[in-house]
């Protein structure tokens, strides 16, 4: 277990602080160059800086318990390291990954037993999600008592990884994916470390790109080049056939998959083709299940377009039957064609919008029969009870319409569609409007 927790500086001092002047020579690059203050942090400044609340906080000289949420990669481990030296308490780390509840247990102890002491405690959980509902809750006492001051740490949306008792108890912070800017600062740390990388000025651009705003990994690329020892440098080519391909950072269980299959659907339905083909190709290639996707086109079609253009959910059917039968890649481009046909087309939620009218009116007046009318008669007693009795069959009526009254007894008809004035239901909308000039003409 004592791996699992720093070390007490001498005296109650604090420890010193982690970057390059304390860390081992023969470390990794990434250790070597953490940062040694809250003001080294990169990328993070809205948090970090005088107006940020890690930084009115270290000005009070006053922690909250807070969940650090953010990509990896992007500087959570550091900062609550330097948030235990920038106030002087004293810091334990614990990883929800390695750690069970004996573990959780020693550490509140030890907690306990340092707070007696008069110093108090700044615990790091990381990956704090990884821990069951019941463990979450076990640290609400010590947390209320000021045993500790939590800091968790955690790469997946709070509001579904966490219970909301821990939530009410400590502030969410929002850690930013690192911009090329802030990586691009990182790069330049590594060289007054380490010297020039082997790069052209398109090559450091591409590695760039290539850590998808992750720091950490940026600099395990750079060290790698460093060790490779090359005397000429790199262009982009030779840099992706020298270093592994990275894979998209998706994780299609949580949050990628839900914001991007979001990002997707409102750029379909705000008609915006470039952007819904972006998000589609960013799920593509993160490995996302295509015949998903298929499925949440089909939707957008019936929900967003619906008769607007009665082509689009037929688009998505076919596409969907075409990546069946081709399978990837060439499947794909079925879907390609379909989000772009939704993207294009005229939008309408005009039948979404009947459907929720239509279901809470069904709710809402419960069992009312039909009136008797319109009700077949298949036997003697039904049509002495008179039902289909003054029925009139409508290709009988002229213009093909009787205008009847099709509503239960003690309900007043209902309009839950109503057609927008855009594609298709535009004419529907005029049918709909002659229909009921010649039914007010009948009933006059």
């Amino acid at each position: 277990m004592a791996d699992l927790f720093a070390d007490d500086a001498p005296n109650g001092a604090p420890e010193a602080p982690r970057g390059s002047a304390s860390a081992s020579a023969d470390a990794p690059l990434a250790d070597r160059l953490r940062p040694a203050s809250l003001a080294e942090v990169v990328g993070q400044e809205h948090l970090t800086g005088p107006d940020g609340a890690i930084g009115r906080m270290v000005a009070a000289g006053r922690l909250s318990s807070m969940i650090l949420w953010g990509p990896p990669g992007t500087g959570k481990t550091s900062i609550a390291r330097l948030l235990a030296d920038a106030v002087g308490m004293r810091f334990a780390a614990i990883s929800a990954v390695f750690s069970g509840v004996a573990d959780l247990k020693q550490a509140f102890a030890e907690a306990e037993t340092m707070a007696k002491a008069g110093r108090k405690t700044l615990l790091f959980v990381d990956e704090i999600h990884r821990f069951n509902r019941a463990q979450q809750d076990g640290f609400l006492p010590y947390v209320e008592r000021g045993v500790v001051t939590l800091v968790g740490a955690t790469t997946e949306n709070p509001s579904f990884a966490l219970n909301a008792a821990l939530l009410s108890r400590a502030q969410v912070l929002v850690l930013n994916r690192l911009d090329a800017a802030a990586l691009e600062a990182l790069l330049d740390k590594a060289e007054a470390l380490e010297g020039p990388l082997p790069l052209t000025a398109e090559a450091r651009a591409a590695l760039i790109a290539t850590a998808d705003g992750d720091g950490r990994f940026l600099l395990g690329q750079a060290e790698t080049l460093y060790n490779a020892g090359s005397s000429e440098p790199l262009d982009p080519a030779a840099l992706g056939q020298f270093l592994q391909r990275r894979v998209a950072v998706y994780d299609k269980d949580r949050d990628g998959h839900y914001n991007l299959i979001s990002a997707l659907h409102k750029s379909v339905r705000g008609s915006d083709p470039q952007a819904a083909l972006y998000w589609l190709a960013r799920m593509l290639v993160a490995g996302e299940e295509p015949l998903f996707l298929a499925r949440r086109l089909v939707r957008m079609a019936v929900e967003d377009i619906g008769l607007a253009d009665p082509q689009a959910l037929p688009q998505c059917m076919a596409a969907m039957e075409a990546y069946r039968f081709l399978g990837s890649p060439e499947g794909e481009l079925a879907l390609v064609q379909a989000c772009l046909y939704l993207a294009t087309a005229p939008k309408s939620n005009a039948a979404y919008r009947a459907q929720k009218a239509a279901w809470k009116a069904a709710k809402d007046t419960g069992s009312l029969a039909p009136p008797a009318n319109i009700l077949n008669a298949p036997t003697k007693l039904m049509k002495d009870i008179g039902y289909g009795e003054g029925y009139h069959y409508d290709h009988d009526a002229p213009e093909g319409f009787s205008g009847d009254d099709y509503w239960p007894a003690g309900m007043e008809p209902q309009a839950f569609y109503a057609p927008v004035e855009r594609g298709f239901e535009r004419e529907i909308a005029k049918r709909l409007a002659y229909w009921e000039r010649l039914r007010q003409e009948r009933r006059g």
